[in-house]
């Protein structure tokens, strides 16, 4: 087959493999987002309903209290989200160490573990929820996480796909919505989770042709291929690969007498050369990054976690208003989609221009990330103070602010992390970045005792939490620092050498 005709034939490979990863990510990766449009399925199915005790209310008339209900509902919804964070973790070192194939197919397995439990389920099996969810969950995440790295695919537009991804996973609650709406139309829940099952061949399909058995390297090199071929593949190791590079470029260093200029001495110290995994971990990227996660995520958890009893003490416990405000919830959920790609336009704005003098891709990426983690920052403030504001109407502007920060947050981490550290570590310092986040959420517990000794008014809480979110803004501010200190290390060299002579004067 002639040269051009392979490449244009792995460009349609390249634009299937971006569309049909987004619609698994839509469909399928973060349903579990969505299990408040499940309940509703749950609560009319009669699961967990033996809960449910006949109470006698002050003026003696006989009432029916599921709160022990609702609690096992959000029990296994906390124990799912916790999952999704946690297990991401060794998820990553799975990915990293074996690759693309192994992971999809363990994820495959547990995403059709999960929805055969959730079919197979009934009244008497209720419990089955609790390992059913995780399932889902994890399964669900792990697509996420191979397919993230179809970004690098379109370099020029990395970070957009990255978090066109985040906000699809975002946005693929939806589907919990749909099988509520389908179920009110007399489609079963057992039929409609035998459907995701039976779409597990698609996840198979994709996993053979259009994604790699390895990793995707980023940049991508010149004849890349990936997926099954009738001929012979170029597969790479994201290991080897980036080893080459750092080898060429230190003997390119080397060539032009790397001691006898300074300024390339310190702005590879800075950038972090030192591409081992701990290097990574015990930086101050690391630490920072991780707060600004953290503080966000959980100001998101408790919001979620609060917002049911906080809209039944705004509306007077008025069934029909709390019904109306969750359903403007859920469907603001849905635009999770739309939000995410403007925090990747924001962070690939600059390429396709020339780089300064001096500087290296890596510190134009993270500069052209400090907007895109200043912007998230001011949303997440915006939205926690619209959230303690206890105006019933206002929420709907809070709603607004959450999914919009929300799709930037995760979309962000996500990019960040492959912006600010190796290709070959992406996967454990994501997972790792997110199991530590989800450490932190735990937080919410305490918080939710809280709320419920204040007689469910979560404001005190919500203002602690406001407060909270400032830490968000040190993040940001570390780079920018970060990134002058860089810029003026060009232009005065000269500070450089005298930062050195001092060093081996102390020494």
């Amino acid at each position: 087959m002639p040269e051009g005709d392979t490449g244009s034939g792995m460009k349609v490979r390249y634009k299937l493999t971006l569309v049909t990863g987004l619609l698994e990510c839509l469909c399928f990766a973060g349903v579990v987002f969505g299990w408040a449009s499940l309940v509703f399925v749950l609560k009319t199915d009669g699961y967990f309903s033996e809960l449910c005790v006949n109470v006698t209310e002050a003026n003696g008339t006989e009432a029916v209290d599921c709160s022990a209900q609702d609690e096992q509902y959000s029990l296994i919804f906390t124990v799912a989200s916790f999952m999704n964070n946690f297990v991401t973790l060794p998820i990553g070192f799975l990915f990293d160490r074996f690759g693309t194939m192994t992971t999809r197919f363990l994820s495959i397995f547990l995403y059709t573990i999960g929805t055969l439990m959730v079919a197979l389920s009934n009244k008497a099996l209720s419990m089955l929820f609790f390992p059913a969810l995780s399932c889902i969950t994890v399964g669900g995440i792990m697509f996420l996480l191979t397919n993230i790295q179809v970004g690098n695919l379109f370099g020029t537009h990395r970070s957009t796909i990255i978090t066109l991804y985040n906000g699809a996973f975002d946005s693929s609650s939806a589907v919990f919505l749909i099988i509520k709406v389908l179920y009110e139309k007399g489609i079963s829940l057992r039929t409609s989770f035998l459907f995701l099952s039976a779409c597990d061949v698609i996840h198979l399909l994709r996993t053979f042709f259009l994604m790699p058995k390895s990793h995707i390297p980023y940049p991508v090199p010149e004849s890349y291929n990936y997926g099954v071929n009738c001929g012979k593949s170029n597969s790479y190791n994201v290991e080897e690969y980036e080893a080459q590079r750092v080898l060429k470029r230190t003997s390119k260093t080397n060539d032009q007498d790397r001691d006898s200029d300074p300024l390339k001495s310190e702005l590879g110290e800075t950038l972090g050369t030192d591409s081992s995994f701990k290097s990574c971990v015990f930086s101050w990227f690391f630490l920072w990054h991780l707060i600004w996660l953290s503080v966000m995520q959980l100001r998101h958890y408790i919001f979620i976690g609060t917002l049911n009893p906080m809209l039944n003490r705004l509306a007077n416990k008025d069934p029909e208003t709390v019904s109306q405000y969750t359903n403007a919830f859920a469907f603001t959920q849905l635009s999770g989609i739309l939000c995410a790609p403007w925090n990747g336009l924001l962070m690939d704005r600059h390429k396709g221009k020339a780089l300064k003098p001096g500087e290296t891709e890596r510190e134009a990426d993270l500069r052209s990330a400090i907007l895109s983690l200043f912007v998230t920052s001011l949303q997440c403030l915006l939205f926690s103070i619209c959230a303690t504001i206890p105006l019933l109407h206002l929420q709907y502007i809070t709603f607004v602010l959450q999914v919009l920060n929300r799709s930037f947050l995760y979309g962000g981490n996500a990019a960040f992390v492959s912006i600010a550290f190796p290709s070959q570590h992406f996967g454990k310092l994501y997972g790792l970045v997110m199991s530590l986040s989800a450490v932190v959420s735990l937080l919410q517990y305490p918080c939710l005792a809280l709320v419920k000794a204040l007689r469910g008014d979560p404001f005190y809480v919500n203002i602690s939490l406001t407060i909270m979110t400032l830490l968000a803004f040190i993040h940001p501010l570390s780079i920018f620092l970060h990134c002058r200190r860089l810029s003026s290390q060009r232009e005065n060299p000269q500070s450089i050498c005298a930062d050195s002579s001092t060093r081996e004067a102390s020494l």
